[in-house]
């Protein structure tokens, strides 16, 4: 269900007294006559995606519901289109007339909204719903990045990082939680990173490590190797694996596509990633 409605004498009630307390609800005065108002629209289309948990637009109309907007605009008072009133649980706790910037609009609702952290984090974890991995990473680091601190940001960042097999990371993540803030969760988190990390210790990839013993040359031996270590987490150990064979032979089989594939799956802004890159061009350049 869309965060922006449209409202009618039929709607407003249920939409204004919301269950949610902490939900905000933007009550914007609207024609399409009005180039401000159609500008501003726009704005708000963006403001109700990125704050799509925690706020709802309502639009009235004004050419269309005409009588519900004058109805409202002698209740608080209305001087200019557009207008947008802000609403939390019920009730009016402030008002902004005329044409707001993006950035007016969102100083106006940081008084009324979660901080940003829990915002970004919120964002995180409808990715994760999505199945989108690398945007929930991003979205997680951002918000531990503002706070670092935050048990619950920990957690959430934490089972992104298992996840997406970045096992260190998660680690250090639940290692950092203080005993009291030990919950239900974060032992869940435990088990599912013990029960990920155990599952690394591959016999495949112990074969392929001893036959390479074996034939130390075998560039087709260290590809085995690399997949065999992708497919159990083990990302960084098989870029390592295929940098051997581009070190030997740039064009030997599908090595150079499936480094450059591992690269690409991982979150925009990831170090190993970065790191591997930056490798493969001192090769190639």
């Amino acid at each position: 269900m869309s965060n922006k409605i449209q409202l009618t004498p039929e709607n407003i009630q249920q939409v204004i007294t919301d269950p949610n307390p902490e939900k905000v609800l933007l009550l914007t005065f609207y024609s399409g006559q009005n180039p401000e108002c159609v500008q501003q629209d726009q704005i708000l289309e963006g403001i109700a995606a990125t704050y799509s948990e925690h706020i709802t637009i309502g639009v009235i109309d004004c050419d269309v519901q005409q009588a519900l907007a004058s109805q409202l605009a002698q209740q608080i008072g209305l001087q200019a289109l557009p207008t947008i009133v802000v609403l939390k649980g019920g009730a009016p706790v402030d008002m902004l007339p005329g044409v707001k910037t993006e950035e007016e609009i969102k100083e106006a609702l940081s008084a009324h909204l979660p901080s940003p952290e829990l915002i970004l984090l919120d964002q995180a974890k409808q990715f994760l719903a999505e199945d989108d991995l690398n945007n929930a990473f991003v979205y997680a680091k951002k918000a531990y990045d503002i706070d670092s601190r935050n048990t619950r940001v920990k957690l959430v960042f934490s089972d992104i990082c298992i996840q997406i097999k970045k096992f260190d990371e998660a680690q250090a993540l639940l290692d950092s939680i203080n005993d009291e803030e030990r919950d239900p969760y974060y032992h869940n988190l435990v088990a599912k990173l013990a029960q990920a990390t155990a599952a690394q210790d591959s016999p495949e990839v112990r074969r392929l490590e001893q036959a390479l013993v074996a034939e130390p040359e075998s560039l087709d031996l260290r590809c085995q190797l690399a997949q065999a270590q992708l497919d159990v987490g083990k990302t960084e150990e098989a870029l390592a694996s295929l940098l051997v064979v581009l070190k030997k032979d740039m064009n030997f089989g599908e090595a150079k596509k499936g480094f450059l594939d591992i690269i690409a799956s991982l979150p925009d802004g990831d170090s190993v990633a970065s790191q591997y890159r930056r490798k493969l061009y001192s090769l190639l350049y």
